[in-house]
């Protein structure tokens, strides 16, 4: 139904004769006085969701997944030769099939990491196993990345002070790691701000890299026009540690399938950071789909291009007699230093492009921490992990402890690799490859139990073929066999990656188990886990928009089944931008409402852990507030008064049919101030019903 102004002004008539004194003046910003109308607030802080556009969201999975152009052509091509280019640009058009792979379960789970879509899959098992698994990628992503950009920077410093004629020279792998662990250290302590803090950087970041990405690509086209340069050979070229245990197997050295695959593996590692989108997925705004998309393909697109066209010029423009010798851990700053154009501007170019990769790898050791925060959370909140996890920081909200673990364990593995890049490389490939193989099998899986609606799916489905009614995923199927295999032929030829990463993975795996254990909730079914709150009594007169932290445009839902959340569902479905306030009225009998020693109720934690959740599919930011009052329509009233909302939405009672709830909150709605200086629109919804007024 359409807004009814008339049904409004007929309600306050009705109210008028009742004779109720009206506030005026300051007496509005006062509780009211009379029997039976007593109300106190609490603020759930940590429940203030805040959501983000699919540029940063694409930023930060770019700072993980553009910055390997910094470090992958180098670790390529010290495996396999002048081919790698070749390979590169393979694994990264591939990459759009798993992108497809995480955007498909995003789509079914908000919350739709590998611990989620394995465990609905294949059991809280196999959950774990390959949970710990990716956490060795992300582990691994922050120290990678970080010496990465200390190499890069010693490297300049080493070079300036040689052209300067001055005989210091900075060790590079030790120095490589002090930078590291400094960065890391940095972005712990934004992310214990929060990821809004963490995001910001991460864009201004990616815009700085954008601006070099430009330069290089039209400077090495320009150096390539004028000189002339061939296209890198075709072919395998293997050392025996790149073979690993493979080494003396015949046709592993030569273009055949066996050495296209093994080839294939050493360069997978280019598409790390397609993980990361499903962690980020749940701070992504509405529309939350639209928008996963939005940054699926910006991210495709850019490191497509970056990763590349760097990985290609490299190898055409620096010439193979110094290329790895001199710039294998530092190939962006070398094809710097041999472009066309006089000494200083190419100095400064590289210059240019050291503070670039120093700001993008920094970046990439920020993803490692959102990424590595994000998975331990869900888990956490399965009760695999203890809950003294997930208590969130007093002031930010934020779950501090997880993040403290993390970057504890990332400045060990520094420590631990010494700043040496291809060791940090080959052990890192051994999370990626594997947690995308348990990830596109789960989604696989999950097809054939159709348990879940799919708004999004992975492309190529043949519809012609049905076995058991259902689609055939050709997509998904191809996407997993490639990988599985890819996965085993790593197995075998990554030797420090299948020690390190299985000593990893059964390690963390029996952390989680006992864990469990402790927690006691070996049974425990994902989800149900309540949120963690912080919290904050205030008294009513304190509740205003200013303190909230709200703006002009206002909207109150009110809630109290966490069973029956259907109008929250349907209005935030609605394409409105305006903030909501989650409002829920804890009944209390008396002339008075208690004091607060009961702050939060376990009724209250649960129903506030599923509006996060519903908030958080639909990407819409929530204010979620508790009133403590013995008259709920009139603290409903009273506080939509008090923060000057625009409008009111309530569930469809199971008591009153929507027009007594109109003429009810009609009715107090009149006696909290002057009808004429503030209206409001009210809403009853349900699946089938959208009742309005103007009050």
């Amino acid at each position: 139904m359409d807004a009814t102004p008339i049904f409004g002004v007929l309600l306050r008539e009705a109210f008028y004769l009742a004779a109720t004194p009206k506030l005026t003046g300051a007496e509005r910003t006062q509780p009211q006085a009379t029997f039976g109308r007593q109300t106190k607030a609490i603020v759930v802080t940590t429940g203030m969701l805040a959501f983000i556009s699919f540029w940063r969201a694409s930023a930060i999975v770019l700072c993980d997944l553009a910055s390997t152009a910094y470090y992958i052509g180098g670790i390529v091509e010290q495996a396999c030769g002048r081919s790698a280019p070749y390979f590169i640009l393979a694994v990264m058009l591939f990459s759009y099939a798993v992108r497809a792979v995480y955007v498909e379960s995003c789509s079914m789970f908000t919350r739709g990491g590998v611990y989620r879509v394995v465990k609905e899959a294949m059991g809280s098992t196999l959950a774990k196993i390959s949970v710990s698994a990716l956490m060795f990628d992300y582990i691994l992503t922050g120290p990678i990345s970080g010496v990465s950009a200390g190499q890069y920077l010693i490297g300049l410093i080493n070079e300036l002070l040689k052209l300067a004629h001055i005989g210091i020279i900075f060790p590079p792998d030790l120095s490589a790691a002090l930078f590291a662990i400094a960065i890391t250290i940095y972005f712990w302590h934004q992310n214990i701000l929060g990821i809004e803090e963490s995001s910001g950087k991460a864009m201004r970041i990616m815009q700085i890299t954008t601006v070099m990405a430009v330069l290089m690509i039209v400077w090495c086209g320009v150096t390539i026009a004028i000189r002339g340069a061939h296209m890198p050979p075709l072919e395998l070229k293997f050392t025996d540690a790149s073979l690993g245990w493979l080494k003396h197997l015949p046709g592993a050295r030569t273009i055949g399938a066996l050495g296209i695959m093994i080839a294939f593996g050493h360069s997978i590692l280019a598409m790390s950071g397609e993980e990361s989108l499903a962690q980020i997925n749940r701070e992504i705004e509405a529309p939350k789909l639209k928008n996963l998309l939005r940054t699926g393909l910006v991210i495709f697109i850019y490191s497509l291009l970056l990763t590349s066209l760097v990985s290609f010029f490299a190898v055409m423009i620096i010439p193979d007699s110094v290329r790895m010798s001199n710039y294998g851990d530092d190939l962006i700053g070398g094809l710097a230093m041999f472009m066309v154009g006089p000494l200083w501007a190419r100095i400064a170019l590289r210059a240019f492009v050291v503070f670039v990769g120093f700001l993008i790898l920094a970046g990439a050791v920020n993803t490692a921490i959102v990424g590595s925060t994000g998975v331990l959370t869900r888990v956490a909140e399965d009760g695999v992990m203890l809950d003294w996890f997930r208590h969130p920081h007093k002031k930010y909200g934020t779950n501090h402890r997880i993040v403290n673990l993390v970057a504890l364990l990332q400045i060990a593995t520094i420590v631990l690799s010494r700043g040496d890049m291809f060791v940090l490389g080959e052990a890192y490939a051994f999370g990626v490859i594997w947690s995308f193989v348990f990830k596109t099998l789960s989604v696989l899986i999950l097809r054939y139990k159709d348990k879940y609606h799919r708004m999004w799916r992975v492309p190529m489905n043949l519809t012609w073929f049905r076995p058991g009614g259902k689609d055939f995923p050709l997509g998904l199927a191809l996407t997993f066999l490639v990988l599985f295999a890819t996965a085993v032929i790593n197995l075998f030829t990554k030797q420090v990656a299948t020690i390190s990463g299985v000593s990893f993975t059964l390690g963390l795996f029996l952390v989680f188990v006992i864990s469990e254990k402790i927690n006691g909730q070996e049974e425990h079914a994902y989800g149900e886990e309540p949120e963690k709150f912080n919290l904050e009594l205030i008294e009513e007169e304190q509740v205003d928009p200013i303190r909230l932290g709200l703006g002009p445009n206002k909207r109150l839902v009110a809630i109290r089944d966490p069973n029956n959340l259907t109008h929250l569902h349907r209005y935030l479905s609605e394409r409105d931008h305006s903030e909501i306030i989650a409002l829920t009225v804890r009944t209390e009998k008396g002339l008075a409402s208690s004091d607060g020693g009961q702050v939060f109720s376990a009724a209250e934690e649960k129903l506030f852990s599923k509006v996060v959740k519903v908030c958080e599919d639909h990407g819409r930011a929530v204010t979620p507030l508790v009133v403590v009052s013995n008259d709920q329509v009139y603290a409903i009233a009273r506080i939509a008064y008090l923060l000057g909302v625009d409008e009111v939405v309530m569930g469809v009672s199971e008591r009153f049919n929507p027009d007594i709830q109109l003429e009810n909150f009609a009715m107090h709605w009149g006696s909290l101030g002057d009808a004429e200086e503030h209206h409001v629109n009210v809403r009853v919804l349900s699946d089938n019903q959208d009742i309005r007024a103007e009050i």
